[in-house]
């Protein structure tokens, strides 16, 4: 009966490590990934609206479509992700399929705190656009600034090295603006205000995306 149990114990590990094994996911939140494209074939967003694509700053910002109820919004925020895994592995899921009159994006802070360089999430931007241009060469795409936050306080000479080559990038390219939603995040001390995030340090919280609404509204309007 001993026996017995050990061949039972050793085949439910068996069909357990099976099982995590074939949930693994192939590519960063493939899953969430799934589940997008399960909603969209259930009811597919109408083409030429506004899309939000990036981390979890946009995957969090739970009232973006309340907050601008009259502008067809599309929200791709995806757990998280890092701007490089966008053109690596999402672009036929969540960015083409919708030919998006607008595309504003929000990424990079995810890439810097993995150890990328300002250089290599700016490399990443560009293939991004290179990408988006390629299938959508007249679409608007707006790039919100990465934001300074205390639990990554480390990285702010690296955020705004990254935000500046974006900028500057984005200054000479045609449809293309940088947004910056960063600076108004900041107290009067020049520190991320913590008062505008939620208690991880790292998200906003509704006063924080009070300022980003404000800011990004005329983006929305623009061409209305």
């Amino acid at each position: 009966m001993k026996k017995l149990r050990i061949k039972l114990g050793l085949l439910f590990l068996f069909l357990t490590l099976g099982l995590h094994a074939q949930q693994k996911e192939a590519y960063p939140f493939e899953n969430e990934i799934i589940a997008f494209k399960k909603a969209d074939s259930v009811k597919m967003p109408p083409k030429h609206g506004i899309l939000f694509i990036g981390s979890s700053s946009i995957r969090v910002w739970d009232d973006l479509e309340q907050r601008f109820p009259n502008k067809p919004i599309i929200k791709r925020g995806v757990g998280g992700c890092q701007l490089a895994d966008f053109p690596a592995y999402y672009m036929d899921a969540i960015v083409y399929p919708y030919e998006a009159d607008k595309i504003f994006i929000y990424a990079g802070d995810n890439d810097l705190a993995s150890g990328k360089t300002p250089d290599e999430v700016f490399e990443s931007f560009k293939k991004l656009w290179r990408m988006i241009r390629a299938k959508q060469p007249k679409t608007p795409i707006y790039f919100l600034s990465i934001k300074y936050c205390n639990s990554r306080a480390n990285l702010m000479d690296a955020v705004k090295k990254t935000n500046t080559k974006i900028a500057k990038f984005l200054k000479h390219q045609k449809n293309g603006t940088y947004i910056d939603v960063a600076t108004s995040l900041l107290g009067a001390d020049g520190k991320p205000d913590d008062g505008l995030f939620r208690p991880d340090r790292l998200h906003l919280n509704t006063k924080g995306y009070d300022h980003w609404q404000r800011i990004v509204q005329p983006y929305l309007d623009e061409g209305v």
